[in-house]
């Protein structure tokens, strides 16, 4: 993961003020791919590291079976390491003061690294109270490390298997200007 340098700071609201400058306030330079673009009247809000797994489970498809994406479970981190919130499925992100954000894809590129999975851009809506991550319109999945579905095989005698596979991402939380 890329060290974090400062960003301008943004608005949050009062009662985030500390969840959102030990979060968010810093970002590291990041070349994204136009496809995964932010709205022309979005501005970056936070980038919150993550860690975790990526879920798969062994499923029949067709005459034979393959490695199907469930969900991912990874931490939310602040730029000092430290615990913020948890991102599951859904997806969601769901910080330490309630307020939560899902998502839906909007577009994909491939990781500029091998062997990690995409670079997302999704669009996102509040679905808990106020707070952090309240406000979030879009959401950039960027800075993957890991987290692609397993290399071993995937048969019937395995079928129903689930497999975590670890990851590292940085989630780049987007607000209206």
């Amino acid at each position: 993961m890329n060290l974090i340098t400062p960003i301008p700071a943004v608005a949050v609201p009062l009662a985030a003020l500390a969840l959102g400058l030990a979060a968010c306030a810093t970002a590291p330079a990041v070349a994204v791919p136009a496809a995964l673009g932010a709205g022309a009247n979005e501005s970056l809000a936070m980038v919150v590291p993550a860690r975790g797994v990526q879920i798969y489970q062994c499923r029949a498809k067709g005459d034979s079976h393959e490695w199907a994406f469930v969900a991912p479970d990874a931490e939310l981190l602040d730029a000092r390491g430290n615990v913020i919130g948890q991102h599951g499925a859904g997806p969601t992100w769901r910080a330490l003061d309630g307020s939560q954000v899902s998502a839906t894809l909007k577009a994909r590129a491939d990781a500029p690294v091998a062997g990690a999975i995409p670079w997302l851009l999704l669009a996102a809506r509040d679905t808990g109270p106020k707070g952090a991550f309240s406000g979030v319109t879009s959401i950039q999945r960027v800075n993957t490390a890991g987290g692609l579905a397993p290399a071993t095989a995937c048969n019937g005698a395995i079928a129903g298997r689930q497999e975590r596979v670890h990851y590292t991402a940085d989630y780049r939380f987007f607000t209206i200007r």
